[in-house]
């Protein structure tokens, strides 16, 4: 991960999504231990509060538990509940605005198929 924050959300949201992001795709695989709250502020040149913010947030999404004495561990089956929020989030907020563009454009919707298999 790295300290690469923008203006448009808080940073604690941010590093959020960085650990989501690194769960979805593999790079914090269930069962392992999260960076402790002292190293990612130290790696990602932020406040202590905030990346304690952060992952009590994952905390309270049931993405990451926290072990006494050991610190926090990606729970399993995080992976599959992540994926499964962002398919639905797909199919209800972006798909439709894909297929009104298709419409719009004019596009044929097989060779849209087509064309993707060739990539």
């Amino acid at each position: 991960m790295t300290p690469d924050w923008t203006d448009d959300q808080p940073i604690y949201r941010q590093l959020k999504d960085k650990v989501v992001t690194a769960i979805m795709e593999g790079s914090l695989i269930e069962g392992e231990a999260l960076p402790s709250v002292r190293n990612v502020a130290v790696e990602m040149q932020i406040n202590p509060i905030t990346a304690s913010k952060a992952y009590q947030e994952l905390v309270m999404d049931g993405l990451v538990e926290k072990k006494r004495g050991l610190g926090m561990f990606v729970v399993e089956g995080a992976r599959d509940k992540l994926m499964e929020a962002e398919r639905e989030r797909f199919i209800k907020e972006e798909w439709p605005r894909v297929l009104d563009t298709i419409r719009r454009l004019g596009l044929d919707t097989e060779e849209l198929l087509k064309s993707s298999r060739s990539h």
